[in-house]
């Protein structure tokens, strides 16, 4: 069991999940906070219509759906902040979207698409070293932006109408955040895939959520779950492999944070009760 940990795939995969849970943590819990959970779920899917436009142009589909993302989130916030368009409609609009564009580019690109499954599903395990450089440049610019704005980012997060009464930038916090959400999006594609990324990025959250309220504590327990369960969904992922049929390692990862949450709950509802 121990000689997995020798191979390099798998040491990669653990370093980017490691960068990917806290970049997650980070970007999760004010998602989570702000109760904006779809816009992970909306943007992701407007992805999709940037790789299907950068296969039928033959560009870049990762630079394709990094245009397409942050013009989804910026677009998002321009609706409901100008447009008086509530949130979660400006989300579905996005999000319906970037599906019927990339679906109509796919089929328009003549030949076979390659590489799309492994947008769809993703592939932790083919990470490679330059993806982990990427991610962590990526994390570094995050990390700066939370210690320099952390009390507006947090007050914004949990009462954007007392951060404006404050003065606080909100306009510019939320659009900076989107346009986080949507490159920690773009980042993560080929990690867990398009139809899972949603819930790297809240699972853990909600799992924190049950034990803390404070934001701070929040994001440290998210680190601690989206670890914990990605590192258990790898190792099950393998074992899959070995006694019984090949599992991408993301299914796994994505059932065990499902069934940690589940469990975080019922100790929460029994801890509640003793009381």
């Amino acid at each position: 069991m121990l000689d997995i940990l020798n191979y390099t795939f798998f040491q990669n995969a653990l370093l980017g999940v490691l960068l990917v849970s806290i970049a997650s943590a980070m970007i999760g819990t004010y998602i989570v906070t702000r109760r904006m959970v779809f816009i992970t779920g909306g943007i992701t899917h407007a992805c999709f219509g940037g790789l299907g436009l950068g296969y039928f142009l033959g560009v870049n589909p990762i630079l394709a759906a990094g245009v397409f993302a942050v013009a989804s989130s910026l677009g998002v916030e321009w609706m409901a902040g100008r447009q008086n368009v509530r949130e979660d409609s400006a989300i579905a609009v996005v999000w319906a979207f970037g599906m019927a564009i990339g679906t109509l580019f796919i089929f328009l690109t003549p030949g076979y698409v390659p590489d799309l499954n492994s947008f769809l599903f993703g592939n932790i395990l083919t990470i490679s070293r330059s993806d982990i450089a990427a991610f962590a440049c990526f994390l570094a610019v995050l990390a700066v932006f939370f210690m320099l704005f952390y009390r507006p980012i947090v007050a914004c997060a949990f009462d954007r109408d007392f951060a404006s009464t404050k003065r606080l930038p909100v306009k510019a916090i939320n659009c900076a955040m989107s346009v986080m959400v949507a490159v920690c999006v773009v980042l993560t594609i080929r990690l867990i895939g398009i139809m899972l990324l949603m819930s790297m990025l809240t699972m853990p959250q909600m799992i924190a959520e049950q034990f803390a309220s404070r934001f701070g504590k929040m994001m440290l327990l998210s680190v601690l779950a989206g670890l914990s369960g990605a590192f258990a969904g790898l190792v099950g992922s393998y074992l899959f492999g070995v006694y019984l049929v090949s599992v991408p390692a993301s299914v796994t990862i994505v059932l065990v944070l499902i069934t940690v949450y589940a469990v975080a709950r019922v100790i929460r509802s029994l801890s509640v009760k003793m009381r």
